[in-house]
Formats: C-alpha cells, structure tokens, sequence
C-alpha cells in the first residue's frame, strides 16, 4: 500500500512539472508573436491604483498608444470592469482617461466596463466587434499573459487573433510566469465545462 502511494505521489509530481514546463514554453511562445494591421486594438485590463492605472496596466496602454500611432488600428477596445481594490470607476473607464491624455482622439476609444476575467475580456469585446463590423484584433497584455490569452482568443473563434505582448519593467515576471501556471490550469478547466454545456 506504501509503494503505491509513492508511485501515485511520484506521478502527480511528474505530471505537474510536465504541465508547467508546457505552459511555461506556451507563454514563451507567443511572446515572439509580432503585431500586424488590424480592425481594432483590444487592450486587456489590469488594477487602477486610486483610479489611475497601475504601473503595469500603463505599460499595455502604453504598447496599444504606440501601435495606434504607428497605424496598426484606428480604434482602440478598453476591457475591465470594477475592480475590488477601492477604486470607483471601472478599469476600462480608467484606461480610456489614460489614452485621452496621451492623444487619442475619444470617439476612437471604445468601453468594455463590465468584464471580470480575461474569458470575459475577450467574449465582451468581441460583442462591440461585431456591433462595429470588425473582423480582426490585435490583442494587448503583458508577456506572461499573452498564450492564455490567444487560447481564449481562438476558442471564441475570433478571426486570426494576434496577441502582442509588452516586456514589463514594473513587474516581477517571476511570480507572474509562475502564477500563470495556475490560472492556466483554471481557464483549461473553466473550457472543459465550457465544451460540457454546448453538448
């Protein structure tokens, strides 16, 4: 009985290090993604500190603000809802605030205020695409984000997603990578259930 809950205790082990090697080399993968003309640029929320974006959430609005300017879209997508941390406005109003203020022209600034996951971001957003009769995205997040992100991107069938990425400077992408480990396993589940409904 004792060797079999060795064995047993010995596989989980293998098999969790399999997977994170395998989610880890995903993230890697998608972090050489280079971006490319697009109906819309989508960016992915992340916290406001005071109403303001944090350090990191500045960092993707800084990246879609370059690409806009660089003509990779001409409209831009702000997905977050409220957030938990005390602020009152929600992540995507505070992203829009942040874009205006660099020089984006409002009308070109679109608001998804009410997505709370990045399943959410992305099925939201998808909804004003089709409101506006746009075919392709360039999705915005952060490195460690970005394989899990087109993976939600391409189960909701969007049309040639393209996930580019920001290097952060502000993050400890350690803790991030390792962490995405675990949100990893949790989308793969919440997609499995998914998949069981549509049956």
């Amino acid at each position: 009985m004792k060797k079999w809950s060795v064995k047993l205790l010995l596989v989980f082990l293998l098999s969790g290090l399999v997977w994170t090697f395998y989610t880890q080399w995903l993230i890697y993968s998608v972090e050489q993604q280079q971006p490319s003309k697009s109906d819309v640029g989508i960016v992915l929320g992340a916290s406001l500190w005071d109403n303001y974006p944090s350090p990191g959430l500045q960092e993707r609005l800084n990246k879609a603000y370059d690409l806009y300017m660089e003509g990779y879209f001409s409209d831009v997508i702000v997905s977050g809802g409220l957030d938990y941390n005390g602020s009152t406005i929600t992540e995507a109003e505070g992203m829009k605030r942040y874009l205006v203020s660099k020089g984006i022209p409002v009308e070109h600034i679109f608001i998804e205020d009410q997505a709370r996951s990045t399943y959410q971001n992305l099925l939201f957003s998808q909804a004003i695409m089709s409101e506006n009769d746009w075919e392709k995205a360039l999705i915005i997040t952060h490195e460690f984000h970005g394989a899990r992100s087109q993976d939600i991107a391409d189960f909701l069938d969007y049309r040639d997603p393209i996930v580019t990425t920001v290097k952060s400077e502000v993050l400890w992408m350690p803790w991030h990578k390792a962490r995405e480990t675990l949100a990893f396993t949790k989308w793969y589940l919440e997609k499995a259930l998914i998949q069981l409904q549509d049956l």
